[in-house]
């Protein structure tokens, strides 16, 4: 699976959310901002996410996913502290 087709699904499955996702066809790491999140717990953030995923995760197509997801506040914040 190529990180476009995670992004593709997860932007699918969150309505408002912008998906930024690397990977090398096995292990990926996704960026997910939107208001969505607000609110959420870390965990429940990243349930979230995988939800959009289902049986790709379980089938092993998709076999290591690191999460971060953020609220567009939260993200001008950690983006402002990673580039200084």
């Amino acid at each position: 699976m190529q990180p476009e087709a995670i992004k593709t699904l997860i932007e699918e499955g969150l309505t408002g959310v912008e998906a930024r996702v690397t990977g090398d066809g096995s292990h990926f790491e996704a960026i997910v901002i939107g208001e969505i999140f607000d609110g959420m717990s870390p965990l429940n953030k990243q349930r979230t996410v995988y939800g959009t995923l289902g049986d790709r995760i379980t089938s092993g197509e998709i076999h290591a996913l690191s999460i971060k997801a953020y609220t567009p506040a939260d993200w001008e914040k950690a983006s402002k502290m990673q580039v200084s």
